[in-house]
This record gives C-alpha cells, sequence and structure tokens, in this order.
C-alpha cells in the first residue's frame, strides 16, 4: 500500500484561524507509518489565535514553544501536555500571525487495526474520541513538530486530504 499524495494545497491554511478550523471538519487526516495509512475524518477542532486570545500558547508573544505557530500556515505543532499526552495542531496564517487549530478528535476511516494496537483498545468510538487518544491511535509525537502538512520526514508523514463531505451544519 502506497500512501496517499492527494494534498490540500499550501494557501489552504493561510487565512483566518477560526476560518481554517471551520474548513478543517469533514476533512481526512492521514498519516503514513511504513506502509500503513493511517485515517480519520476530522469531526471536532478548537481554533486558537496569538495575542487576543487567553487560551493561545501565542498570547504573550513568542517562546522557543510556541515560536511555529507565528511561521507560515500549514506545518504541524505538536506539543506534550499535563506530562501524558501529545496535542496535534496545524498552523494557520501567514508567516508573523499566530494561530493554530487543534485537531481534536476523529472518527477513524482506515488503519484501523494499527489504530486499536497503538491505544490497546478495541471500542472503535474511542479510539480518536479526544486530543492525546487522536495522537496516541495515529502514533504522533513530538518527533512531527514541524512537519509540512505533507512532508515526509523520516519514517512517517502526515496530511490533510480534501473531502466533498455530504454534511449539514447548524450555525
Amino acid at each position: 500500500m502506497t500512501c496517499s499524495k492527494s494534498v490540500l494545497p499550501r494557501n489552504f491554511y493561510t487565512h483566518d484561524t477560526h476560518t481554517v478550523a471551520r474548513e478543517l471538519l469533514a476533512k481526512h487526516l492521514v498519516r503514513c507509518i511504513g506502509d500503513a495509512e493511517l485515517v480519520g475524518m476530522i469531526i471536532e477542532v478548537e481554533a486558537y489565535g496569538g495575542g487576543d486570545d487567553p487560551a493561545s500558547h501565542a498570547y504573550k508573544g513568542v517562546t522557543p514553544r510556541n515560536r511555529l505557530m507565528f511561521g507560515e500556515g500549514g506545518f504541524a505543532y505538536v506539543y506534550f501536555t499535563c506530562g501524558i499526552h501529545h496535542c496535534f495542531n496545524v498552523t494557520t496564517q501567514k508567516q508573523g500571525v499566530a494561530g493554530a487549530v487543534l485537531i481534536r478528535a476523529l472518527e477513524p476511516i482506515n488503519g484501523i487495526e494499527m489504530m486499536r494496537r497503538n491505544r490497546r483498545m478495541t471500542r472503535l468510538h474511542d479510539l480518536a474520541n479526544g486530543p492525546g487518544k487522536l495522537t496516541e491511535a495515529m502514533g504522533m509525537t513530538k518527533r512531527q513538530k514541524k512537519n509540512s502538512r505533507s512532508t515526509n520526514q523520516g519514517e512517517a508523514t502526515h496530511h490533510f486530504q480534501p473531502t466533498s463531505p455530504k454534511i449539514s451544519t447548524a450555525n
């Protein structure tokens, strides 16, 4: 099996963080590990801006930890939290403007058996229904930080695929 190469264009990520967050819903997050392709549909996200968002890592300005949030949109921003979980974000905005979208939950689509092994559980609903569960199921750690949305970095790559979902939203 070869990993799908269909990816969202770089300019998809360089818009307002809240816009990117809404547009990521129902897209597919694809992670390739060797010949395995893990795929999940994004079903929950959180948008984090910069200086005007007290919940954002970028709220107090640039630090070594959050520097990536101030770079060009479309890169993985992965961090370790509470001493137990990794969280996977994708950066947004243009160079110099902080923003990131936390991918909070996925609906597993492909590579489910590997996700089950990674999480050491079998219940499908619980595989990726939280940010820490998602990164564990997808085998993500801080090693994926700074990876482009389509760059192969050693043994693994990840990217977002465009989809044509048939969903309705209540706004």
